[in-house]
């Protein structure tokens, strides 16, 4: 659990730096910022999915997740439970749901999370997890300057799921095997992508009812194994 505890830790630090420097940064430095993080963010998931061998895998998976997730409304919870907290911190934030949101899918879709959170999990290497916290926590600067108060709120996300995770893989081996591990990458590449694209403003592409292709890719990869 060292990874993820230091992975908050890291959200909190970083949201915090960027609500206090948020009011004092002209809009077109924090457009400057968001431009930035976006074009990081397409070229790691562009990396993470063109890097895997599971390509055709991921785009079954993400099909079939984008019609479970519709059909489970998972965004329209996810904006639900945003708001629910909103209303309880009483925060008066315009763009509180937008930044829980929207990182909370960018630190907890991408392949360092899942991989990293299954290898603390199953052998307590927790080193590729503490590469994300120090990459998270910079974005968390970027992000919160702009959208404020729900990015820190955020880190309930990670510690929650990441956490979760990091428990379940101890008792859940088959999750650290190569194969399972590519179709993850694949995935969640396609997903990060999609995050980079929503963060430019191309186009708004929901996210977080894709999100069952994870499982999906999981399913997928133990049935259909690449062989080496």
């Amino acid at each position: 659990m060292l990874g993820t505890l230091v992975n908050t830790g890291a959200v909190l630090f970083g949201s915090a730096i960027g609500i206090a420097a948020g009011s004092r940064l002209p809009e077109r430095v924090k457009s400057i910022l968001m431009q930035a993080l976006a074009l990081s963010v397409v070229a790691i998931g562009l990396r993470m999915a063109l890097g895997a061998q599971h390509n055709f895998l991921a785009v079954g998976c993400l099909l079939l997740g984008g019609v479970s997730g519709e059909l489970l409304r998972i965004e329209q919870r996810l904006e639900g439970l945003a708001e629910t907290l909103r209303l309880k911190l009483h925060s008066e934030s315009g763009r509180f749901v937008e930044g829980f949101v929207t990182s909370t899918l960018l630190y907890l879709v991408g392949a360092m999370a899942i991989v990293g959170s299954i290898q603390d999990g199953t052998s307590g290497d927790s080193s590729l997890l503490l590469i994300k916290a120090l990459l998270d926590g910079v974005a968390s600067i970027a992000l919160a300057s702009s959208l404020g108060f729900g990015v820190m709120c955020s880190a309930l996300s990670v510690l929650l799921v990441q956490g979760g995770i990091t428990l379940l893989a101890a008792h859940l081996v088959f999750l650290s095997e190569p194969a399972v591990l590519d179709a993850i990458s694949a995935t969640g590449g396609l997903l990060t992508l999609g995050i980079g694209i929503n963060l430019m403003d191309i186009k708004q592409i929901h996210v977080s009812n894709l999100l069952p292709a994870l499982v999906y890719a999981i399913i997928g990869a133990l049935l259909f194994p690449i062989p080496t």
